[in-house]
């Protein structure tokens, strides 16, 4: 049973590291592209297109232009949608594997059964999109990024320091890192790609164009990236316990990682 075990830990994170490349690179590559686009030379002719790019890759050349509004609909449209989803799927099997169902979740001497551990694991993730659509979504902080960067750093900061009382400190480093990707997957399943199905669908009915669609596709698709990088620390951490997760005031040094890990996602995306 515990070879079965090992091997399943194994293929769920051989898995969970290649999806995750995947769709992790996909989404730099489209943020590389929105950054690199320039207006067409001919853009009289092209009211429609706000920028176009040429690329080479493999022998061959790109041209990719970016509508304003999708006004011809293809035959075949690539979605880039299942790369998140296998991504995610993989590491919640994983979480299953190595913490509902292996290794220590709840702290020695907690007086949580596993069950209840287990719950509280599942309540972070199902609770963290539920609160990240509620403030970016719905609340007035959606239209002031700045402070709701703060509240947002605030929450979760407040979050880590509860987990680490919950459960193993090396378990809550890793279940923020799996809120983090559960977000990330939501917005692409739940507002995304809903938000780009209505565009096509009001384009195919001939109505008028809906600018907020495309806007708040386009602010999740940049949380995610912002929410990417601190995931994968919060991944590779679990090797650091010295002076991560094992150190006094672990909830405080995973916050200022975080404010760093957000800081080196603005330099891949604006900079690099």
């Amino acid at each position: 049973m515990s070879a079965l075990q090992e091997w399943l830990n194994l293929v769920l994170r051989w898995m969970h590291v290649i999806a995750g490349i995947m769709w992790i690179g996909s989404t730099y590559l489209f943020n590389w592209i929105e950054r690199t686009f320039t207006p067409p030379e001919d853009a009289a002719s092209k009211p429609n297109i706000s920028g176009e790019l040429w690329m080479v890759h493999g022998g061959g050349f790109y041209l990719v232009e970016k509508q304003k509004w999708p006004e011809i609909m293809p035959r075949t449209l690539h979605w880039f949608k299942w790369e998140s989803m296998m991504t995610w799927i993989s590491g919640f099997l994983l979480l299953v594997v190595v913490y509902w169902a292996g290794a220590p979740l709840l702290p020695y001497g907690s007086p949580l059964s596993r069950l209840q551990g287990v719950g509280i694991s599942a309540g972070v993730l199902v609770g963290g999109v539920l609160v990240y659509n509620l403030l970016w979504n719905y609340s007035p902080l959606r239209n002031r990024e700045r402070l709701g960067i703060a509240v947002s750093w605030v929450l979760i900061v407040a979050l880590a320091w509860e987990l680490t009382r919950l459960l193993t400190d090396r378990a809550a480093y890793l279940h923020i890192g799996a809120m983090f990707g559960t977000i990330m997957v939501a917005n692409v399943w739940m507002i995304i790609l809903p938000n780009q199905r209505k565009m096509m669908a009001i384009t195919e009915a001939g109505g008028k164009p809906d600018p907020e669609l495309g806007q708040r596709a386009a602010r999740c698709s940049r949380h995610n990236t912002y929410m990417s990088v601190p995931l994968i620390f919060c991944m590779i951490s679990n090797h650091f316990p010295g002076v991560t997760f094992g150190r006094g005031y672990n909830w405080l040094i995973l916050g200022g990682l975080i404010l760093a890990g957000w800081a080196a996602a603005k330099v891949i995306r604006d900079v690099l």
